[in-house]
């Protein structure tokens, strides 16, 4: 981090306190300002803990740059929301009363949204949990809302119950755990950190929030990134209480959920790095009873301990209880992966009615008379790949809409419709991939078999990618 930086405020700070204020250099936003409210919550042991959470989580396996952390992340959301309502004000600022509650509001909510974040991004919530804890609700915008609470407790950060009250509300908005608002005055607010309105925001579903991890993730990952968030943040306004857009900029929009879609199919769901997640997910749920580490999630105090670090836990411990677990990461260390043996795409007219495929569903599509698969033989991944509205154009009215206005000094707003934006734009806006994976090395033609049969019983098609009765040719298929 840079030097600290002279404050306006007046007042000595006791050998307690924190920091006043301070500057940083971000390598995706540049220089970063971070106030003293929060460099409070910043300079505590929660918060430091995002260092050691890799944003891509086994990414980095695969893309050795994608090593960037939850910490810089938080960050740039920080930065930019903080951007996003100083425009907002500046703008706007009298017709919409924002003034410096709303902004410190904003800019604390974009700082704290991940702060409780599981390890290996969203293994942990997706592929570990689910296996481990019977009927889990739990979720990391939930944790991130009670490590809030715990935070300003344990650190007595000197804080308006109402912003904290706030804050939390635009963590969970877009979450199944929204909480009723404490005001309908300035529900824009809300549009810009975790928007549960048209899936537009700072961090996971809505624009202004994947500004920061598209630019960083692509960056990171030696991947071009050729939209400019920058004209988005600069034209968009408030209108009926709603963020949005200058009509003009609707391709930059696309280009967003295209771009994100992109990132999707060649990064974060690449062949390799889910072989990786499955083996790290399977070693985790093998260290379980012994780590109890789903026991961490029940109480912010100890879920802050938690984070990727628990591989080297895993690996370097000589307890006889983790000798599975410890395997696996021996496998991941020597690349000696669970072997991909093929995928196909779920043809277009099937997506409606698709239903998660299983390893009982491949196991019980086995030749008779061949090797004899198990269930825990086989790992199966099914992949969603979307721009951000399942099949549905983003850009058209669907639970909810991104509206755009004309000029400046229009005051009515709109949606466009997929025949007004272009007719080269795709006519379907979701794939649903199933990749197959073997678990033993000579299990692979095994398994490919099993896996083309149920594709044939299922949509009466066979697999043409990486298919092939040559053993050497699909190793060297597999080894994506």
């Amino acid at each position: 981090m840079g030097a600290c930086l002279n404050s306006d405020v007046s007042l000595s700070p006791s050998p307690t306190s924190c920091r006043f204020s301070k500057h940083i250099h971000d390598n995706v936003h540049g220089n970063i300002y971070l106030d003293p409210l929060s460099l409070r919550f910043i300079d505590t042991e929660q918060f430091q803990r995002l260092r050691d959470l890799k944003q891509l989580g086994m990414t980095s396996m695969v893309y050795p740059g994608a090593v960037h952390s939850r910490f810089e992340h938080s960050l740039g959301v920080y930065w930019l929301a903080g951007e996003s309502i100083e425009k907002l004000k500046n703008y706007q600022g009298m017709e919409l009363g924002i003034d410096k509650f709303d902004i410190q509001t904003v800019k604390l909510a974009g700082l704290l949204h991940d702060i409780g974040h599981g390890p290996f991004s969203h293994l942990f919530e997706r592929q570990f949990l689910p296996r481990v804890v019977s009927g889990s609700h739990w979720s990391h915008e939930k944790m991130s809302a009670n490590m809030v609470d715990y935070m300003v407790d344990e650190h007595h950060i000197d804080v308006d119950p109402e912003m904290i009250k706030k804050v939390k509300e635009m963590i969970l908005a877009s979450s199944e755990f929204a909480l009723p608002r404490s005001s309908s005055e300035k529900s824009f607010l809300y549009d810009i950190v975790a928007n549960g309105r048209n899936g537009v925001d700072v961090d996971k579903k809505q624009l202004i929030c994947r500004f920061d991890y598209i630019v960083r993730d692509s960056r990171a990952c030696g991947l071009g990134c050729n939209f400019e968030f920058q004209r988005l943040l600069d034209t968009m306004q408030v209108l009926d209480d709603e963020i949005c857009y200058r009509a003009k900029e609707y391709l930059t929009i696309h280009k967003l959920f295209a771009t994100r879609a992109d990132l999707h199919r060649t990064v974060y769901t690449h062949p390799k790095v889910q072989a990786i997640e499955l083996m790290v997910a399977d070693a985790l749920v093998e260290a379980n009873n012994y780590l109890e580490v789903s026991s961490h999630i029940l109480n912010p105090s100890e879920y802050w301990k938690l984070d990727d670090t628990i591989i080297k836990t895993i690996e370097t411990s000589p307890s006889k209880e983790l000798k599975e677990a410890r395997e696996l990461i021996l496998r991941i260390r020597r690349r000696n992966l669970y072997q991909f043996c093929n995928e196909y795409a779920v043809p277009k007219d099937e997506l409606e009615n698709f239903k998660k495929v299983t390893a009982q569903d491949i196991i019980c599509s086995q030749n008779n008379g061949g090797v004899t698969l198990k269930e825990e033989d086989v790992a199966v991944c099914n992949v969603k790949i979307d721009l951000t509205r399942g099949k549905h154009n983003p850009l058209e009215s669907f639970f909810g809409s991104i509206n755009f206005f004309k000029d400046f000094e229009s005051k009515e707003k709109f949606t466009i419709s997929e025949d007004r934006i272009s007719h080269l734009l795709p006519a379907c806006y979701q794939d649903m991939i199933v990749r197959v994976y073997s678990k033993r090395p000579e299990l692979v033609e095994a398994i490919s078999e099993a896996f083309e049969n149920f594709q044939m019983k299922t949509y009466g098609i066979k697999p043409q990618v990486h298919s092939t009765p040559d053993k050497k040719k699909r190793r060297y298929n597999s080894c994506i």
